[in-house]
């Protein structure tokens, strides 16, 4: 099973996990996590770009894989994510260049 495979299973399993202990907050959470990806003002394009740039300020890498997985999906092209991967560099600073090159390996193999 290769690193996307691995990533995809484990994130699908635990969420089954979480949301099968029927936790009113974590259901929420979840549900108002899927209305704000939605398109709005902002195109749900937009806003995946964004949130990839606040997880990387972030420093989260699980959801910086989720946001790649769907930036790819919707057709960002390798161009804006290096634009966006700037961005949160210049927000977040050095401490984000490791979540950089970690990134950037996994939009190669969703590429490859």
């Amino acid at each position: 099973m290769n690193q996307i495979d691995e990533f995809r299973k484990y994130r699908s399993e635990m969420n089954k996990k979480l949301l099968e202990k029927d936790n009113k907050i974590i259901k929420r959470i979840y549900s108002l996590d899927t209305i704000t990806y939605q398109d709005s003002a902002l195109n749900t394009k937009t806003k995946e770009m964004l949130g990839l740039a606040a997880s990387m300020v972030l420093r989260c890498d699980d959801c910086i894989k989720y946001h790649l997985e769907t930036c790819h999906k919707l057709g960002v092209t390798t161009d804006e994510i290096m634009d966006i991967f700037g961005v949160a560099n210049v927000v977040g600073g050095t401490i984000v260049i490791p979540h950089t090159r970690r990134a950037v390996e996994y939009w190669d193999l969703l590429n490859s």
